[in-house]
């Protein structure tokens, strides 16, 4: 069964391979949107200057010292276009206009709040909201309320993983961040709405169960959130949760619920993940992260009766950030724009065969550079992830294509 769905995936990277170049730019398939993570780490600001990146260029800082463990391991990762800063709006039109021309039409913001003020919003503020073309482009938020220990975004400078920052937040601070969220960003025009609800995405459940004492307290504060959107005009919240492998199992969270039940409770809207499975399955070949990302969405179909929004994932190796890593423990077989592309092929069948629901597809990301995951161009690949989702997204899923495909996209 392993060795069938390995054979699909070569199959599809090929036919990947065979897709021609659309005439022209900004074709979208049925009216798919494809929205690419936004990593806001390469930015000049106070507070990441004096506890993390002090050289004021960001996590370029990190990505620069990336070293070689093994022959041909790509690292450091080196930009096509330098090491351009995401808080200068001039910076930010050039991202727009590559992403819009190929594809990509909305940009998931990763969104910080720490020590009772939000944190890495520059390249949003400064960067993506005075862009001159940002009208091509619409942007929505995934808070990223994780802990932070030291030594994950700057092992240099920390060798211990004592926290920096807590995701947990009180109820004073969370009333300011809802808001400041519904005041600067829900009501931007280019905010992503879905049925004229600004989508919301949540990173950490349990750390948010953790802030409020348990489910019943995060249902009260997600209730504030989706009331208090109401009353700025909206017809409601589109609560999109990032899942994780383990809330797939049961009994996740507290007493006797599982994932679906949890996920009815809080009245969420659809369920997404930020990489396509989890840290155990990235292990050097990128073929069998995808397939077991693929029967993982399966296992997502199976327990939700909400929307399971795909995610497709570049790669990974984030050794920059971890001295100590080897290469069993990154992506670095198969890690091409072919297999990228495989992937986000059944993405998109995934997606046109489920009418019903947002016509969505995530990718991460869109500049995890650090991580080894990113779409923007480099040195290696040039645009080649951006040009394979712009032929994917203008490929005609005609009757006679998915007849072709039909044997080997059965699993």
């Amino acid at each position: 069964m392993r060795s069938f769905r390995y054979i699909s995936i070569l199959f599809l990277m090929f036919s990947v391979a065979c897709i021609e170049t659309p005439k022209k730019d900004n074709v979208k398939s049925n009216n798919i949107d494809v929205a690419a993570y936004v990593w806001p780490s390469c930015q000049n600001e106070e507070r990441s200057r004096n506890k993390l990146w002090s050289e004021g260029i960001g996590e370029w800082e990190i990505i620069k010292k990336g070293t070689p463990r093994f022959e041909g391991h790509y690292q450091p990762r080196q930009p096509l276009w330098g090491y351009l800063m995401d808080d200068d709006p001039a910076v930010m039109e050039k991202k727009i206009e590559a992403a819009s021309s190929h594809g990509v039409n909305v940009f998931i913001f990763d969104w910080y709040w720490y020590e009772g003020k939000p944190f890495l919003e520059e390249a949003l503020n400064e960067g993506f909201l005075r862009a001159q073309n940002k009208d091509e482009m619409s942007f929505y938020l995934m808070w990223a309320n994780h802990d932070v220990p030291g030594n994950m975004w700057n092992p240099y400078r920390y060798k211990s993983d004592s926290l920096l920052w807590e995701g947990n937040v009180t109820w004073p601070e969370y009333k300011e961040l809802v808001e400041r969220v519904i005041a600067n960003y829900f009501n931007q025009p280019n905010y992503y709405k879905i049925d004229n609800k600004p989508v919301f995405s949540l990173y950490s459940l349990e750390e948010l169960v953790q802030s409020f004492d348990g489910l019943e307290g995060a249902k009260k504060a997600l209730d504030y959130l989706r009331q208090e959107t109401i009353k700025a005009g909206f017809d409601g919240l589109h609560l999109q949760l990032v899942g994780k492998y383990s809330h797939l199992q049961p009994n996740f969270g507290e007493g006797l619920l599982n994932v679906n039940e949890i996920c009815e409770m809080l009245e969420a809207n659809s369920v997404t993940m930020y990489n396509m499975a989890g840290n155990d399955l990235r292990k050097e070949n990128y073929i069998p992260y995808l397939a077991s990302a693929i029967k993982l969405r399966t296992e997502w179909d199976k327990k939700l009766s909400l929307p399971f929004i795909p995610c497709v994932s570049v790669g990974w190796d984030n050794t920059p950030r971890y001295p100590d890593m080897g290469k069993e423990e990154i992506i670095h077989q198969h890690d091409t724009p072919e297999s990228f592309g495989a992937g986000l092929l059944k993405a998109k069948e995934y997606v046109m065969e489920r009418p019903e629901q947002p016509q969505v597809i995530v990718i991460n990301a869109w500049n995890e550079w650090v991580e080894g995951s990113y779409i923007e161009p480099d040195l290696r690949w040039g645009y080649g992830y951006l040009e394979t989702i712009q032929r994917i997204m203008s490929y005609s899923n005609s009757e006679d294509s998915k007849s072709k495909f039909k044997k080997f996209n059965s699993r």
